[in-house]
């Protein structure tokens, strides 16, 4: 199954006769969520719910802009929604003799309002929108997707390339790792037979050196950071809607390379380089959630 971006457009225009033109279009962003946002015609207020249904089977994650339009011949007939043009009226010459103002509503203006018209459709005629409505709508998503497998494949080829920086400068630390262990160690050794003076027992300072040098040591920090390289790569191989996952896989990768960086802080020699290539982890998984981010 690809992994899929949640950025995306795509327009589907078709003729539903020779009066009638439908045109839909389907616009995604990334969101946490999916998030439907619908405009419709009025009068395909009855299809809403079955467009949603729909949305919400095909697609899982991303906030989207649903726009349906409707465009008619000249010589379509329409029928005046006259409880909602009444009530304009009504309300509009209340409100002018409230206020003793002297003026007459702009019926232009008032049959521009949203529902005032509709197209005189019978039930058969209806039916058939609906369905073409439909049939727009899963040709809509088909060309939705195909855009986002297309982005979606182009964010996993950055991401494994971001996962091979990250592996190699794992791998450089964990070359790195004896040695600053040692420089650590002798670090330690010397600042406590300054402060204790050459009265004290050397094993013993020698002891407590190596436990503290110990508690220093950034082993496991390697290992975890190897473990979420390798699950995150094999989440990309599996596909489907791992998105959420790759992205919290990147915070514990960047906790550990701050927990590197930290507990290697003092140490001058090879623990300066280490402390760069923290940096370098912490750059790579940066760009890393920021594509991850995207991702259904």
């Amino acid at each position: 199954m690809n992994i899929r971006s949640m950025t995306g457009y795509a327009q589907v225009k078709t003729n539903v006769d020779d009066e009638l033109t439908l045109t839909l279009s389907l616009k995604s962003v990334n969101h946490r969520f999916l998030d439907l946002h619908l405009r419709l015609p009025v009068e395909l207020d009855p299809v809403e719910m079955k467009v949603r249904r729909v949305l919400k089977e095909r697609l899982h994650r991303g906030h989207i802009e649903v726009t349906l339009g409707l465009e008619r011949s000249g010589g379509t007939a329409f029928s005046v929604n006259r409880e909602l043009v009444g009530g304009y009226l009504r309300t509009f010459r209340e409100v002018a003799e409230e206020f003793g103002v002297s003026a007459e509503p702009d019926l232009n203006a008032v049959l521009k309002l949203p529902g005032a018209l509709n197209a005189a459709e019978n039930g058969d005629a209806m039916a058939a929108l609906e369905k073409q409505v439909t049939t727009a709508l899963e040709e809509c998503i088909e060309r939705l997707n195909s855009m986002r497998d297309e982005e979606g494949c182009g964010a996993v080829f950055e991401l494994r390339d971001r996962m091979t920086h990250l592996s190699s400068a794992t791998h450089e630390v964990e070359q790195l790792r004896g040695r600053v262990l040692k420089a650590y160690h002798e670090k330690l050794y010397g600042r406590m037979q300054e402060l204790l003076g050459s009265h004290v027992d050397h094993d013993r300072i020698l002891q407590e050196a190596a436990m503290l040098a110990e508690r220093s040591d950034i082993q496991e920090e390697v290992v975890r950071m190897k473990n979420h390289i390798q699950h995150f790569i094999s989440l990309l191989d599996g596909g489907g809607e791992v998105g959420k996952k790759l992205d919290f896989l990147l915070q514990e990768m960047n906790r550990e390379a701050n927990t590197l960086m930290s507990k290697t802080t003092g140490v001058a020699g090879e623990a300066l380089r280490i402390t760069s290539l923290g940096l370098s982890m912490k750059s790579e998984i940066e760009k890393a959630r920021e594509q991850v981010q995207n991702l259904e």
